[in-house]
């Protein structure tokens, strides 16, 4: 991996509290280089920042397990460990992305617990282990709809409270709110961003529906 070299540096943004690296720092490059991620974790993609956004306004408790699906380059997963101490888990199918992930983390100063799965191989146990599970941009697909909707059934099934999914609005998305709404409490709204640049989508909020 690239040797560390401490901030400020050129091609950084400094988002929600976080630094984070552009395409074109040399870490990034430097990187690419080395690994090629192919499920998408190319980049920090707009729904990450809705997600800091979202939970800046409706935080959970600090000191909590957080788990973090398909974490890409884990701008989402350094935000709750910096910003509310959370213990997360940063979970993607691809191997590629953790490097990224590491280096997210090293210049943030905060400790991720990286996992390579899949959303099918997420048992109910692990997954009620954490309080909040987040998402930002992981339901772009029709196919991506069950094992999703899956899930979160196991892991509000075994204890989560709180699942937080944020995305552009593409119509997966919404047929994954609108299956789950059938059977947990959903809460769906636009919202927006403001770091680094302006960023309009939704937010879905998934709890158990109360008795």
């Amino acid at each position: 991996m690239p040797k560390l070299q401490r901030l400020p540096e050129e091609h950084i943004d400094f988002a929600y509290g976080i630094f984070l690296l552009q395409d074109s720092h040399r870490l990034i490059k430097a990187l690419k280089r080395r690994y090629q991620p192919s499920v998408h974790g190319t980049r920090t993609w707009g729904s990450a920042f809705l997600l800091m956004d979202y939970l800046q306004e409706h935080p959970p408790a600090k000191g909590r397990r957080v788990m973090e699906l398909g974490c890409g380059w884990g701008a989402s997963s350094v935000f709750c460990a910096h910003h509310f101490a959370s213990k997360v888990t940063a979970v993607d199918l691809d191997p590629a992305v953790f490097p990224f992930v590491d280096v997210f983390a090293e210049i943030n100063s905060v400790e991720l617990t990286n996992k390579c799965s899949d959303f099918t191989r997420l048992t109910g146990p692990l997954l009620g282990q954490h309080q909040l599970i987040v998402g930002g941009d992981i339901c772009f697909w029709d196919n991506l709809v069950k094992p999703l909707k899956l899930l979160i059934n196991r892991a509000i099934k075994n204890g989560t409270k709180r699942i937080v999914l944020t995305d552009p609005g593409r119509p997966p998305f919404y047929d994954l709110c609108d299956q789950l709404s059938k059977t947990h409490e959903v809460s769906l709204q636009e919202w927006y961003a403001i770091e680094p640049d302006r960023f309009v989508g939704e937010v879905a909020e998934i709890r158990p529906r109360k008795k």
